[in-house]
Parts: C-alpha cells; structure tokens; sequence
C-alpha cells in the first residue's frame, strides 16, 4: 500500500524549496513552514523528512538565516 503525500506535504515542499533555491531563509519563511506543517496538527513521515532536510542545510550553512 502506498502513502499519499498530503496536500500540506506539497505546500511545506514548495515553502521548503523556494527557501533553498537562494540559500537564504527569513524568520517568517521558516515561521511560515513551520505553520504548514503543523497546522493540521500532525507531522507526518514525508513532513517530517522535509523539515529534517531543511534544518541539516542550515546547520550545515548551506541555507542562511537573513533579516
């Protein structure tokens, strides 16, 4: 059986993705992802991942935190 990736699964991807696609994210991108991805008030697996991936390039600095 497979999972369906859940429609705020796309919208936390597409957030994530265009953070990414500068290597810059503000305090109210990542608020916003943030707010997508709980606002069902569950974090599911592909959720989860998206969110692991996007705090691993920050630490890594590859996606900067900007005011």
């Amino acid at each position: 059986m497979k999972h369906q990736v859940s429609e705020s699964s796309i919208r936390l991807r597409e957030a994530i993705e265009k953070a990414i696609e500068d290597h810059k994210i503000t305090r109210e991108e990542y608020d916003k992802i943030l707010n997508i991805a709980t606002e069902d008030g569950y974090i599911d697996s592909h959720e989860r991942a998206l969110l692991q991936q996007l705090q691993q390039m920050i630490e890594d600095k590859e996606v900067r935190f900007v005011i």
